[in-house]
């Protein structure tokens, strides 16, 4: 591998590819079929491996610029720099309230329409991301992309443009909340990985049921309990 080639004053090697590739799509270099070069293409193009290719498309699907599609690739749905709408500053403990008054709304809404209109597609993605974050966190790791890319999966698979726009708006807010919650501790204490996982599959199991009332109310609980993680953790340090 060359990847020591590439300029590591510019970021991490990660943040430098998703630079690159944000550039390449307003240049518009795919623009005729929006599809992305695979893993493996993008790798041999920027001279790195794929692991750190993997992680800028992670960014990218994060910042809803891309999404990726059974059988056929990751596709560009926005272009960046256009996001479907801007949130306001979080100032104080306040706006943090009011965040998460905000949050529980909309991602209740959304789980709600979820476990009424997900198809087999969506099941299978929402437990995806599930497993994905479990093995990150008791892997050690925050799991944090794996748990927006989690609250993503549940919007999409509500089938309303207007529910994914808007927590897609939230994503920048979710992450920062989920690092500040995250960053006393080097890494999350088993107990609290499992309760936290409790809580995500608490939610998929409504959807599973298609139980739209039980599904708003365990998405209901489990960010209540975000924020009043997050609130433990300012008071931890």
């Amino acid at each position: 591998m060359v990847e020591h080639l590439l300029d590591i004053r510019g970021g991490t090697l990660p943040d430098q590819i998703y630079a690159r590739m944000v550039e390449a799509i307003l240049r518009g270099d795919f623009t005729d079929s929006k599809k992305l070069p695979t893993e493996s293409e993008l790798a041999s193009q920027f001279g790195v491996s794929r692991p750190t290719v993997r992680e800028a498309l992670s960014r990218l699907r994060s910042d809803g610029i891309i999404e990726s599609r059974r059988g056929s690739g990751s596709h560009i749905v926005r272009p960046p720099g256009a996001p479907a709408s801007s949130m306001p500053p979080i100032r104080n403990y306040s706006d943090i309230e009011r965040y998460y008054a905000y949050r529980t709304c909309v991602e209740s809404g959304a789980a709600s329409a979820a476990a009424e209109a997900r198809d087999a597609d969506d099941l299978s993605s929402i437990r995806a991301c599930l497993d994905q974050q479990t093995l990150a966190m008791e892997g050690g790791q925050k799991g944090i992309e794996e748990d927006v890319r989690f609250h993503m999966a549940i919007a999409k698979a509500s089938h309303n443009q207007f529910f994914v726009a808007a927590v897609e708006t939230s994503v920048a807010p979710i992450r920062q909340f989920m690092e500040l919650a995250r960053s006393v501790r080097s890494t999350m204490p088993i107990e609290r990985v499992r309760l936290v996982q409790l809580e995500h599959r608490a939610i998929l199991d409504a959807i599973v049921n298609r139980s739209p009332a039980d599904a708003a109310e365990a998405t209901r609980i489990h960010i209540l309990n975000a924020k009043r993680r997050i609130f433990d953790a300012a008071t931890l340090r």
